[in-house]
């Protein structure tokens, strides 16, 4: 038995130590080591037992009795806790932890525990850790040093001496707690009685012996803390005060008990009064003092020793977070619950303020409802206001239970979330239908009308808002809004646009026919635009009439009035309209010009209507004029407003300035013109008269049964001609738009100096005036002391040696960053780093890159002089960085020889200088030197510095004084003139020193920092010869610096001091992605042997490099060796981490935020005492800058040596930064970082390596916090385990584990919508400050880039049009794009909508929205409005930009802003491409039928209506219609073709010579859209990298078939847009963001892209086949060509495309593998359980299940009719038929279809069925055989039936077997009971073979040909190729290499 314990504790410690083993090294604490590892969260939820025993692992080593004492008592407390060990993972804990005091803690000797004596060794045991710690002492220093407010400068003491205190805390914590549960047990009058003494001294010093263990967030509000400095800011004091409990508050029970070591505040009133949840009064507590204390640092830090808050800090909070509850008040018509702003004070405020949070902080999913949680405050407020009234403080009735305790969770939002959950369960997982169903907004519309107060407080369990939904098949009542599943929502949101499209295209049309001249006769006809518009609007009111239906019952009575209304008004209208316009016909078709009374009737009517809507158009839309329409109270107006415009809470005042309104409606007419001159030349009047000729040929001979165009003008032919013509006019203003888009984007960016700096060498070039354009824009007034506006010329070189101090700290963090990111080596950051220039050097010092080599030039031109001082200074002033270094040299080196040398030695510098300074004066200088010696005195004085570099020794200080003495010969002796030689050779002084010795003897070797930094400046800038040009070597290095030095010449608003900045919070939600990489998925090697470590280090090899370098090991180590030590291994981890879309890189990138304000902070040099009011501070400011001016003034009239006279002292230096307490909690205060890990509590029971990873994130990032769902099974109830769900919130403590902060109970689930937006809402909470960045965990970002955030956050308070801004949008760099083209194209693509796109949309047209991250929200202002996110299941899958709607709709206002940018991550295999557009295409589906699209297409003026289309669905919309277009095209040429009528068209045109005729037939099909898309990609290229780079690109891109890939993108979207509508189906597709270079399968593509693009391909090849076989021209096959060359590539593209970006594609061993498992996979049978991926059935069975609804098979079944087309024209064609065109040859045409599919019937008979008349099967398939043969024989012998016959006849009978085959699926229950489903099946596997071959062999024939392969892999990776890289090598794999 002990064996097997043993072998338990092996397991149990193996398994514990998991996390300890990969944190190795790493973070800011240890990790937790034991059995303490393993507590479940049900036990430590209410117990100390992980501290017992993290306390026994502590003391272990030093006293095992106690050690097993702790751990005895915490299995007892675990056993009385959960005796039955119910809960999930208390068994194997109790189990586990036994093993563990058995077998390590027992006595070895096998003798008896004696436990007797338990608690004296207990009490000795503690009294000796007492003693041995000092623990008495230290906490009277901690006393007196809280007392004193004074802390050790060093902070890094203080916090190790306090982190150390805390742990020697925590353990006695531990034992005393153990000692108060044996004490009982002890003897009275012994041991036990000290213990109780001890115990009741310990009460009374709670508060300094436990104030570090108390676990907080950010602000240590339950007790002081030491390490933590926030406290003791003037401005956060302030804030603890104003929440302070006062006098005239209701008195609280004398039992309620506070919380921490604090005093009471108004959070404990309202805890006790509304039972809020002890841990969100806890969060919103610190969140209310943050923002106060946020809001007071703005108007200035208090100066008073107490702290005072202003009054208008208080009203700023409260008016922000409350301005939403007041607008629904106003709404509303109701009172808010204070009577006046004036009416209540400053307490008054914080309370509601307070009440609110924590209402909104504890509502759960109920915060989607921001108007229901307006309703629940409303109330709330009230009985707030009743109890304040009174003097005792009293439970509201309201939130109290049955059982008589008061719970708001339980009795306000419990109840809504459980109706919810009952919705929620209706939508079958998002497979039912929306209409169903009611979502998110369909509870918070509830609350949009004053009938909600019918609802009553507290809430009636009876109201329809709380009614459960009805049973299966009856709809629930929707609110205001149906969301339908229908293409007709397209027509409902935007019918303003279609019916002026209509319009015009009617007008223009009808002047074309009236053959272009405008008379009274064309005028009438135009004036049929009236009717038209009549019968369309008409359309539009009875679509809101059928679309509404499933919210009849519960929609409000005035909306369905207005409805009703409307459809009655514009019914009546458009009869009667049209009536008068048929009269007005006859009159005109009478010619009797006197009768013109229809007429006038009509033009009146038309111009009273036509007022009527532009009076409200400019009412209603018009800036100037909205003004009036919201003050006008006449009801007749009010009336008309209601009819034309509907009235909700959101979608008011949506209208911008006149000055942007003219803009973008400037911006549309532009379009407008462009355009419609287009369509009217180019469209419409070619069409004119062949359509008037074809509608007069009444002798056309139709080739087959025509049922409609014989006899009705050939109509159908009209019809064939005009619809592409229609489709093309209807989405050709795409294009126009993209065109423009592209023009006026360029243009904007041009002027916003976008792409000045592209390269590396424009960097070098304008370095010298980066420090000023930094220190002007980046650093804030407080740090920037200069007087910018009183600059004089003479001053000038002091202030650039200001600028140049205060800019090289943050330049030198930035270069940091990029060695620590490995993008550069040690040479280059030396080279890159800017000198500090505080030293007594006037003269700026630039870095070495720019000066690098240039002495060594200066010399060479100094040798090659034959001219004056004056020509060679100005030959070197060519190079302005020569004349720098040469100046700074000189300079240096007498800074450095003063340095060295005192006595006669110092006189001999001065005597040199001095005579050559004069000789430059006089313009002597090449007389006073010879210039030819130079090279020998650089010699000698780089021996000098060479030695001075290391350290001090006798033997090198003999050296270095010997090398000064040779200096002094060579310049005495060879570089001065003759004369200067001789007087100094005979210079008293000097010579009597050197004929002693004395001179030069001894020298002080430097010591100073300063010296040290000059001495190796100097030898760097004498010695490195290789020019710089090239540093940095790194790509992404210099794309950075380029882009970061280019903003600083953009316009951004100035910087504000960090105290004064808004505070801002980064969100991150993450579920189950890669957080880093482990060791072992770094070697797993794929199917090639790539290992990811291996395909990295190919591909970034200079990064490999840098990393070695930084590591210490050398360039040949090999990775085996890496994984030996655990701190390597680690960094390795994180490298690869670092190159991939991992949370790590997320975690990284934004913990620069705070690294960048740690630095700002600290060079503000804020201190805890405080600083002045900011009124204040200016006129100090004023004062200095006045004095700092004169001085600067008078240096210059009495001019000081350029060594001596300066000193920039008073500059501040970086140095230290990171450890600076007020710097971290100035940063703290001001950013906080929340990564919402939804499943992270999921992830650490199962210790899974992904919770391990994430708790060493939190290792190494204090500041990072995370949040996560946990769950509980808290007993069961009926047999059914319930489960509690709580919100928690996490950081890492001091010994690296996992620290609670806050845990707030949810009602249940929070998982009811869509899975992200739920992740976001539940821990949205958690984050702090005015703004929130979203951020998904595939972005990145940079140091540099972190610096401006400050400006980008001032974008809040500057003008932005009408409103400030509610969202900013920031720029996004693609950072997947480097490697293959797939991803350069995806990179591009993206990088054109993510700049130049959105830099439009924002700015003229004002309609950017949030299309994703990493966009700044105003915080506050979105978590009062629903969040920043929609989550209702499936209609909000894109659930980003739903927060761009929601924001648009409730005035916010969307910015855009390009000076900063963050990284991300695209996916970079055509594959993860593919799941990406079509997640994104399925969303904008949905989007379609959404009540926001709906709302802003319907509230938008005109113009705004139309940007807001065309660049969100619509843009899907005109994707899908250019497919469809070219449908259209081919099925009307096939139609020609069939009928015949386009040979008789043709022939009866060169009959009577009507070339028109001619020339309809065979104009060109117009260019693919996608060529047109690329302009603005095009626009950018020369924006950003030049025109000819951006030439090269492009043609590049060409060539590398980027025209493919993006015609296969179109088909991609067309498919998931198209389907979703039709039938839904939207998920969230998971594209995987690996490293993506292994061959796909040709299986595995087929699968995806079967239905999608090949059928489609396919179907579209038949068309033209079909064309080109029957279609007639008089000028041949090239005429066919070229008028289907588009559609042809369009085919090619989609059927190919797949194989042609698949690596490998085509090589000969992949095409045979491929080939296997495709047959593989299709012959395989599936069955139960057995998934698509494997077998073609399950497939199959799959691809089916979007087809639900009625609705959609109808559809389906229209759509799937068109196929029967080939079989009715192609059997009219045969030689067979000859010319008869009776419907008896397409009737005899289907008993020749069925007995084929009978003999095929007879052929593929299952042998198990036919088992039992097995014989008789195989006797009849041989006689169908032979008969076969002989009726085929017969038939071609005895008929005209040809060859030729045969293979067209199979062209007829294909499209038809699919057309049967798809109603078969359409309609599978009715096939599947007529027992025909297995024949179906069949079918269409047999189908799927044959597609799957033809585009099977083309690849097979290439892949025999190995140039192909090669070929392939040069277009895939011409990027890593132009690097060059060895992409084969990873292409191949590496198992060849392995034995090299």
């Amino acid at each position: 038995m002990a064996r097997v314990y043993d072998n338990w504790e092996r397991l149990v410690r193996a398994t514990l130590k998991r996390e300890q083993l990969r944190a190795a090294g790493q973070g800011h604490g240890r990790t937790p080591i034991g059995i303490a590892g393993a507590v479940p969260p049900s036990l430590g939820k209410t117990t100390n037992i992980e501290a017992i025993l993290q306390a026994a692992d502590e003391i272990l080593s030093e006293n095992p009795t106690v050690s097993r004492i702790l751990c005895e008592q915490a299995y007892s407390m675990a056993q009385n806790l959960d005796p039955s060990s119910d809960g999930r993972g208390v068994l194997q804990f109790k189990t586990g932890l036994m093993s563990v005091i058995k077998q390590k803690l027992a006595k070895r000797d096998g003798g008896r525990i004696d436990r007797n004596r338990d608690i004296e060794h207990l009490w000795e045991f503690y009294q000796r850790y007492k003693r041995r710690h000092r623990v008495d002492d230290m906490q009277r220093e901690e006393q007196r040093l809280r007392e004193s407010g004074s802390f050790s400068a060093n902070f890094g003491e203080l916090e190790l001496r306090s982190l150390e205190m805390t742990r020697i805390v925590a353990t006695l914590k531990a034992l005393v707690e153990v000692m108060e549960a044996l004490s009982n047990d002890a003897d009275p009058d012994g041991v036990g009685r000290l213990i109780k003494d001890e115990l009741r001294r310990l009460k009374a010093s709670e508060a300094t012996l436990s104030a570090e263990l108390i676990p907080y967030n950010i602000v240590p509000l339950e007790a002081p803390s030491l390490t933590n400095a926030i406290g003791f800011f003037p401005e956060v004091r302030g804030a603890i005060s104003a929440i302070r409990y006062c006098e005239h508050f209701p008195r609280l029970p004398a039992d309620f008990e506070i919380y921490g070591q604090r005093d009471a505040d108004t959070f404990d009133l309202l805890e006790y009064v509304f039972g809020f949840q002890k841990d969100n009064i806890r969060n919103q507590r610190e969140h209310v003092v943050l923002a106060i204390a946020n809001a007071q640092s703005r108007l200035g830090i208090p100066v008073e020793a107490d702290p005072k808050i202003d009054e208008k800090a208080i009203n700023e909070v409260f008016l922000k977070v409350l301005d939403n509850y007041i607008k629904w008040c106003k709404y509303l018509r109701i009172r808010i619950a204070w009577n006046s702003l004036e009416a209540i004070n400053r307490d008054r405020k914080i309370f509601l303020v307070s009440l609110y949070l924590l209402i909104w902080g504890e509502a759960a999913n109920v915060r989607f409802l921001p108007e229901c949680i307006c309703y629940i405050f409303h109330h709330m407020a009230k009985e707030l206001d009743a109890i304040l009234d009174h003097g005792e403080a009293n439970p509201a009735a309201s939130c109290v239970t049955e059982t008589g305790s008061v719970s708001f969770l339980e009795k306000i939002i419990y109840p809504i979330y459980q109706t919810m959950v009952d919705e929620a369960d209706r939508n079958n997982s998002g497979k039912a239908a929306h209409s169903a169903w009611r979502n998110y907004d369909d509870f918070n519309e509830y609350f949009w009308s004053p009938a909600c107060f019918e609802l009553g407080w507290p809430m009636k369990s009876d109201s329809s808002f709380l009614l459960k939904p009805h049973k299966k098949g009856k709809r629930t009542g929707k609110s205001t809004f149906v969301e339908h599943r229908t293409f007709l929502h397209l027509y409902r949101s935007f019918h303003r646009l279609w019916i002026f499209l209509a319009l015009m295209f009617q007008a223009l049309a009808i002047i074309a026919f009236n053959d272009g001249t405008i008379n009274l006769d064309t005028f009438k006809s135009v004036l049929s635009i009236g009717p038209t518009f009549a019968i369309m609007s008409f359309l539009e009111s009875c679509l809101d009439v059928v679309l509404m239906f499933g919210a009849y019952t519960t929609a409000r009575g005035m909306a369905i009035s207005r409805l009703v209304i409307r459809f009655f008004w514009f019914g009546l209208s458009s009869v009667f309209v049209t009536y008068v316009y048929l009269k007005v016909l006859e009159e005109r078709n009478g010619r009797n010009s006197d009768n013109s009374f229809y007429f006038r009737i009509y033009i009146l009517v038309l111009g009273i209507y036509a007022a009527l809507r532009l009076g409200l158009d400019l009412l209603l839309k018009f800036p100037a004029c909205h003004v009036l329409s919201e003050m006008s109270d006449q009801s007749f107006f009010q009336f008309f407003k209601w009819i034309y415009q509907e009235r909700y809470y959101v979608g008011r005042g949506l209208y911008e300035s006149l000055s942007d309104y003219c803009r973008y409606v400037l911006y549309w007419l532009v379009i407008f013109i462009c355009k419609f001159t287009f369509a009217y030349f180019l469209q419409i009047k070619p069409l004119v008269d062949p359509t008037k000729d074809i509608r007069e040929l009444v002798r056309l001979d139709y080739s087959w049964h025509d049922l409609i165009s014989k006899k009705n003008n050939n109509a159908l032919t009209i019809v064939s001609l005009w619809a592409p013509v229609v489709a093309i006019y209807l989405m050709d203003i795409h294009i126009w738009y993209t065109i423009m888009s592209a023009i006026v984007g360029g243009v904007m960016g041009a002027r916003a100096r976008l792409g000045e700096i592209r390269s590396i060498e424009m960097v070098h070039k304008r370095f010298v005036s980066f420090p000023e354009a930094f220190v002007k824009n980046l650093v804030s007034p407080q740090t920037n002391r200069l007087p910018f506006n009183r600059q004089a010329p003479q001053d000038s070189q002091d202030m650039n040696k200001t600028y140049a101090a205060m800019f090289s700290p943050f330049w030198n963090e930035i270069i940091k960053s990029l060695r620590e990111e490995d993008y550069i080596s040690n040479r280059e950051m030396d080279l890159l780093a800017c000198p500090s220039n505080t030293g007594s050097l006037r003269l700026v010092q630039w870095p070495l890159f720019l000066l690098s080599s240039k002495i060594l030039l200066a010399v060479d031109l100094a040798l090659d002089c034959k001219d004056t001082q004056a020509d060679l200074w100005n030959r070197i002033c060519r190079d302005e960085y020569m004349a720098y270094a040469v100046q700074e040299c000189y300079y240096s080196i007498e800074k450095l020889l003063y340095s060295l040398i005192d006595g006669e030695g110092r006189l001999w510098v001065e005597r040199i200088y001095r005579e050559i300074n004069n000789s430059i004066l006089e313009g002597s200088l090449v007389i006073t030197l010879s210039l030819k010696k130079l090279p020998l005195v650089l010699s000698r004085f780089t021996a000098l510095t060479g030695l001075l570099l290391r350290n001090e020794d006798p033997e090198l200080a003999k050296g270095a004084a010997k090398a000064l003495f040779d200096l002094y010969e060579v310049v005495t002796h060879d570089l001065l003139s003759s004369d200067l030689r001789e007087q100094l050779d005979t210079w008293n002084i000097l010579a009597r020193a050197r004929n002693e010795g004395r001179l030069f003897s001894r020298i002080e070797w430097p010591k100073d920092p300063e010296i040290k930094e000059l001495v190796k400046r100097l030898h760097l800038l004498l010695t490195v010869k290789d020019s710089a040009a090239n540093i940095p070597k790194n790509l992404e290095a210099r794309r950075r610096l380029e882009f970061f030095t280019n903003s600083l010449f953009m316009d951004m608003p100035s910087a504000k001091p960090v105290s004064e900045m808004m505070p801002f919070s980064v969100f991150t939600p993450y579920y189950n992605e890669t957080v880093l990489y482990s060791s072992s998925e770094l070697q797993k090697e794929n199917e090639d042997g790539i290992s990811i470590l291996f395909y990295l280090q190919k591909i970034f090899p200079d990064e490999w490099k840098n990393f070695l370098e930084r590591i210490g090991r050398p360039d040949s180590t090999a990775d085996a060796e890496l994984q030996k030590i655990s701190s390597d291994s680690l960094e390795l981890r994180f490298w690869v981490s670092y190159r991939g879309q991992t949370l790590a890189r997320t975690v990284r990138g934004m913990m620069y935020y705070r690294r960048a304000l740690m630095l700002q902070s600290y060079l503000e040099r804020r201190s805890l005492g405080g600083i002045l009011r900011t009124s204040e501070y200016f006129i100090v400011y004023h004062v200095v800058m006045d004095i700092l001016f004169i001085y600067l003034f008078l240096s210059h009239l009495f001019p000081v040596p350029i060594v001596d006279g300066y000193s920039q002292s008073s500059i501040p230096t970086s140095q230290g930064f990171e450890l600076s307490r007020e710097s971290r909690a100035q940063a703290d205060i001001k950013f906080t970082y929340v990564v919402s890990c939804q499943i992270y509590g999921q992830q650490k029971q199962r210790k899974v390596p992904e919770a391990a990873d994430i708790s060493l994130l939190l290792q190494r990032n204090e500041a990072l916090r995370v949040a996560f769902i946990h769950e509980e099974e808290s007993g069961a109830t009926n047999e059914k385990v319930s489960r509690e769900f709580y919100s928690k919130l996490v950081k890492a403590d001091i010994h690296g584990k996992d620290q609670e902060i806050f845990s707030i109970k949810l009602p249940g689930n929070p998982k009811l919508g869509e899975g992200k937006p739920e992740n976001q809402n539940h821990a949205i909470i958690f984050t702090r400050g005015e703004a929130v960045q979203t951020i998904d965990m595939n972005q990145d970002n940079y140091l540099e880039e972190a610096m401006k955030m400050r400006n980008l956050l001032e974008e809040f308070h500057t003008s932005h049009g009408l409103r400030r801004p509610s969202i900013l949008g920031v720029r996004e760099h693609v950072f997947t794009g480097s490697v293959s083209s797939l991803a350069w194209f995806m990179s591009n693509q993206e990088t054109s909508f993510v700049t130049l796109g959105q830099r439009v949309l924002a700015y003229p047209l004002k309609t950017r929205m949030h299309y994703g991250h990493p966009d700044v929200f105003d915080r506050i202002f979105h978590i009062t409005r629903g969040g920043i996110s929609k989550a209702s299941r499936v209609i909000n899958i894109s659930e980003d930009i739903f927060a761009g709607f929601n924001s648009t709709l409730r005035q916010g206002n969307i910015t855009h802003h390009e000076y900063i940018q963050v990284g991300k991550g695209r996916d970079v295999g055509l594959n993860q491409i593919a799941l990406f557009e079509g997640k994104v295409a399925g969303g904008n589906g949905e989007q379609v039928l959404s009540r926001d699209v709906y709302r802003l297409g319907q509230l938008f003026d005109f113009f705004r209506m139309l940007s807001f289309f065309f660049t969100t669905v619509g843009y899907y919309v005109c994707t899908m219609m250019t497919v469809i277009t070219v449908y259209i095209f081919l099925y009307g040429r096939v139609y020609l073709a069939f009928s015949g009528v386009d040979e008789q068209i043709v022939k009866q045109a060169k009959r009577y010579g009507n070339t028109a005729l001619d020339a309809a037939l065979n104009a060109q099909f117009l260019v693919q859209i996608g060529v047109f898309t690329a302009v603005p990609m095009i626009v950018g290229f020369i924006l950003e990298l030049g025109l000819l780079k951006a030439v090269f690109s492009f043609i590049t891109m060409q060539l590398q078939l980027c025209s493919v890939f993006f015609t296969f993108s179109l088909g991609t979207r067309t498919h998931y847009f198209g389907r979703t509508i039709l039938h839904g189906g939207a998920k969230y597709r998971a594209t995987g963001r690996g490293f993506v270079v292994r061959h796909i399968k040709f299986a595995e593509n087929y699968r995806l892209y079967s239905r999608s693009h090949f059928v489609k391909a396919l179907e579209v090849a038949l068309l033209l086949i079909v064309y080109i076989a029957y279609g007639y021209t008089g000028r041949g096959a090239t005429s066919f060509v070229l008028l289907t060359l588009s559609s042809w590539f369009m085919v090619i593209s989609w059927l190919f495309a797949p194989y042609i970006f698949n690596p490998s594609g085509f090589e000969w061993q992949k095409t045979v593998e491929d080939f296997d498992d495709w047959t593989s996979w299709l012959l395989y049978k599936g069955g139960v359980g057995v998934k698509g991926d494997d077998s073609w059935e399950s497939w199959w069975d799959e691809e089916q299940l979007h087809i639900q609804t009625l609705r959609g098979r109808l559809l389906e079944t229209i759509l799937s009719l068109r196929f029967l087309m080939f079989q009715y024209g192609i059997v009219y064609k045969l030689h067979l038929t000859a010319e008869d065109t009776s419907l008896a040859v397409y009737g005899f045409s289907w008993i020749v279809l069925v007995a084929i599919v009978m003999v095929f019937k007879i052929f593929t008979y299952s042998p198990k069925k036919s088992s039992s008349f097995q014989l008789v099967m195989r006797f009849m398939q041989g006689v169908t055989s032979l008969s076969l043969v002989a009726a085929i024989t017969l038939v071609v012998i005895f008929t005209d039936l040809s060859i030729a016959d045969l293979f067209a006849s199979i062209l007829a009978f294909i499209p038809t077997g699919w057309a049967i085959i798809c109603l078969a699926i359409t309609w599978k229950k009715v096939v599947r009971s007529l027992g025909l489903w297995d024949s179906v099946r069949e079918f269409s596997r047999m189908y799927d073979a044959g597609m799957g071959m033809i585009i099977f062999a083309p690849i097979a024939v290439l892949s025999w040909f190995p140039f192909i392969s090669t070929f392939q892999s040069r277009l895939l990776f011409n990027q890593a190729f132009s690097r060059g890289l060895e992409i084969s090598i990873i292409l191949a794999g590496n198992k060849a290499n392995v034995d090299v």
